[in-house]
């Protein structure tokens, strides 16, 4: 591609997603000549909007990682080889590990997240360490949990890995034998909070504890959001620590999410696109440049500079605990329609207020139909 062309790119629409991604092609206009305009999809459409149809508009996209199974039998998207050693090596959690598949890398991590907990420090003495507490503050109506799909279905895989549940994802069945326990705890939050938790996905909730005359206290589970921890984005700051624990293990489980960017086997400059990638995803730019842009960033470089944690209450700090004992969602070409179908049958399930045997019953057995 010859200086002064243009590559499009496409992210999600939230500060976290496209603030440092457009500051960075401005560098990189500066730094190449190469422009990156990028465009933004809602977060509903992010979590489920088709991969392939967005790789034959724009040369670089930013995905999440249970995409990587139907990306690759699509062949949509070009494997990224080369000198990879640096973002690998600052993996936080499975963060790198997650664009892994069939023996070739099809995204690289910029964005490390899991569920965590948010609180409101004033509301709170403290972030709740235990479950105990969860169960005290959700009695008193202070308590928030996002149950929007796939929200709730990612609760349920946090509470299976807190109650140290082994999800194998190459079995059929993902659900183990106790499974049920982690149905009836989730059952016990939902039940405990406002029926409009069905509606509100992680930012709706985050929007909701941000507002100054706001009860809610904390949300237990939830994806980490670092914008809300810096002052100003809200009237109301928020503060981010590890989930709660169940027992004597401490946090472990929580459902790994976060995004990486991918370059399209549509691009016209693919060396192009990856240059930038790759660039973007390095150590020195993620902890200077993308996290100073309101990034989220996905380098263990950033997660452990003072100068990234003391703006945002410690937030990755707080949190680094249980990014490194996340769990991988299953990856498999059928999983982004199960995890859909899955967590809408969840709902109803929990409104109508089945048996827990029952509701992993079901999930199982649409678990088996989608490998």
């Amino acid at each position: 591609m010859a200086q002064g062309a243009t590559l499009r790119g496409m992210t999600w629409n939230h500060p976290r997603g496209y603030e440092p991604l457009e500051a960075a092609a401005d560098l990189w206009r500066r730094n190449t000549g190469t422009r990156i305009e990028w465009d933004r999809r809602s977060l509903q459409d992010f979590e489920a909007y088709p991969v392939e149809d967005l790789a034959r508009r724009y040369d670089l996209i930013v995905i999440d990682h249970p995409h990587v199974g139907e990306i690759a039998d699509a062949g949509c998207l070009t494997p990224i080889e080369g000198a990879l050693g640096d973002i690998a090596a600052g993996s936080v959690g499975g963060s790198f590990e997650s664009y892994w598949w069939n023996g070739r890398q099809w995204a690289l991590p910029i964005d490390a997240a899991a569920q965590v907990q948010a609180w409101v420090p004033g509301r709170l003495p403290a972030p709740l360490k235990s479950w105990n507490g969860v169960q005290e503050l959700a009695q008193s109506g202070r308590l928030a949990l996002p149950l929007r799909p796939p929200h709730s279905l990612m609760s349920l895989f946090t509470l299976c890995g807190l109650l140290g549940l082994k999800l194998d994802t190459g079995r059929r069945e993902l659900f183990p034998v106790g499974a049920e326990a982690a149905v009836e705890l989730l059952a016990a939050l939902a039940a405990s909070t406002a029926d409009s938790m069905y509606d509100m996905d992680p930012i709706a909730v985050l929007e909701l504890m941000a507002q100054p005359d706001s009860a809610i206290a904390a949300a237990p589970l939830i994806y980490g959001y670092v914008s809300y921890a810096v002052e100003g984005f809200r009237d109301t700051r928020i503060a981010f620590a590890d989930i709660p624990a169940l027992d004597e293990a401490g946090p472990r489980g929580s459902a790994l999410g976060g995004t990486g960017i991918a370059v399209s086997a549509y691009s016209d400059d693919p060396q192009a696109a990856l240059a930038f990638a790759k660039w973007v995803a390095s150590g020195e730019v993620q902890r200077d440049l993308f996290s100073e842009n309101g990034g989220q960033p996905a380098h263990a470089e950033a997660w452990e500079a003072d100068g990234v944690n003391t703006p945002v209450l410690d937030f990755y700090r707080a949190t680094r605990r249980t990014l490194d004992t996340s769990w991988l969602r299953p990856r498999h070409a059928g999983y982004m329609a199960f995890q859909q179908e899955a967590s809408e049958l969840l709902n109803e399930a929990l409104k109508r207020g089945d048996a827990a045997g029952a509701i992993v019953e079901t999930l199982n057995a649409r678990y088996r139909e989608s490998r």
